[in-house]
């Protein structure tokens, strides 16, 4: 049955999405009001492992048909489940998280906020950011929280699409951000920008006195097989939040454990708050690209009956975690392939749903 359910999505444009009682709950009311995610539940006893091990394995097998995708990590409670490297790629080997990064970027905000160098979701960027404001502001800039900047919700044009080549080729990317048209609302429906995430790692830097990788080293490197490689800055010298950084799948698989285990390594050192995991995976909107919620840089979906959230990084660079299943998946493919308009993605998501039925069953 699961390898029938998941060909049939590898040839579908749409993924499948059911609801399960928990979580029509989940994303019932508000985007504000919306009942947070657990990030550690109690695991369900888990199958026999040298029963999931085959299937799984059966499910990778069948990926070979997806000709972008280069890397799989399967893990469940910290047990390796399955994992393949495609063609000539690498569990170990570097690669683009692209937009996935936006999750780092969204971990460091909150561990910035948990040591006091920032107020909070509800703090107003001009309290950091006043200096890069363009002359004669809209007063709507004096309104945008770091919390709008986390969710996308800026309300300003978005610099990611058809703007991203105009915004890294100007000569400072923060000023020409914050000089954007409003197109909307602060706090208002979704306008997915990377600028939103640039301007957190700027701000990270600014109320820091330290660049962004280096707080990411400092912070999030005692996490076992974490490691940031290259990354991307603008002309001022700060890190691209949100984009262009290298890193290992298993280093990338490292970091989705640490939000399946609600903060805390394998030893029990707290490296991010729960409440931090719990905040970021509460939906504060909709997705404007396949209608999924939205969190803090987190997208969250239902797949294969179960609360899954995860990270989503062009060409298809994918963090999932089913918290209430344990299950953490990594994905990585083709960093110049689209995912999205190619149906891509959805393949994606139908390997998850495959992956998701197997371990409930």
């Amino acid at each position: 049955m699961h390898r029938r359910t998941f060909l049939s999505i590898l040839g579908a444009s749409g993924a499948v999405s059911v609801l399960s009682g928990r979580q029509a709950l989940a994303q019932a009311g508000t985007p504000e009001a919306a009942s947070p995610v657990e990030p550690t539940p109690a695991p369900a006893a888990p199958m026999d492992l040298d029963v999931l091990r085959p299937r799984i394995a059966n499910l990778l097998e069948e990926a070979r048909r997806l000709e972008t995708l280069e890397t799989v990590i399967v893990t469940r409670n910290g047990e390796t489940l399955g994992e393949r490297a495609y063609g000539n790629n690498s569990l170990t080997g570097s690669t683009n998280i692209k937009s996935a990064s936006k999750c780092v970027v969204s971990a460091l905000v909150g561990i910035a906020i948990d040591k006091g160098l920032l107020e909070g979701v509800d703090q107003r960027i001009e309290t950091v950011l006043r200096s890069e404001f363009p002359a004669n502001p809209d007063p709507r800039l004096s309104q945008i929280t770091i919390g709008h900047l986390l969710s996308m919700r800026a309300g300003l044009e978005r610099m990611s699409g058809a703007n991203y080549g105009r915004w890294v080729s100007s000569r400072n990317w923060t000023r020409f951000a914050l000089a954007a048209d409003f197109v909307g609302e602060p706090g208002g429906g979704m306008l997915y920008s990377t600028a939103s995430t640039h301007l957190l790692s700027v701000i990270l830097t600014k109320v820091s006195g330290k660049p962004t990788l280096a707080l990411a080293r400092e912070w999030l490197e005692p996490l076992d097989g974490f490691r940031i490689g290259s990354w991307d800055r603008d002309p001022q010298g700060y890190y691209l939040g949100g984009n262009q950084m290298a890193m290992t799948p298993r280093s990338l698989h490292a970091f989705g454990e640490l939000y399946r285990r609600g903060g805390v390594t394998e030893d029990g050192t707290r490296l991010i708050s729960e409440d931090w995991i719990r905040e970021s995976w509460i939906r504060r909107t909709n997705s404007v690209f396949n209608g999924d919620g939205y969190g803090y840089a987190w997208f969250l979906k239902q797949l294969g009956g179960e609360q899954v959230n995860y990270a989503w990084g062009y060409g298809g660079q994918m963090l999932y975690i089913a918290p209430y299943l344990g299950v953490t998946v990594t994905m990585t493919s083709n960093e110049s392939a689209p995912s999205a308009r190619t149906g891509y993605r959805d393949a994606l998501h139908g390997l998850m749903t495959g992956i998701v039925e197997t371990v409930s069953t």
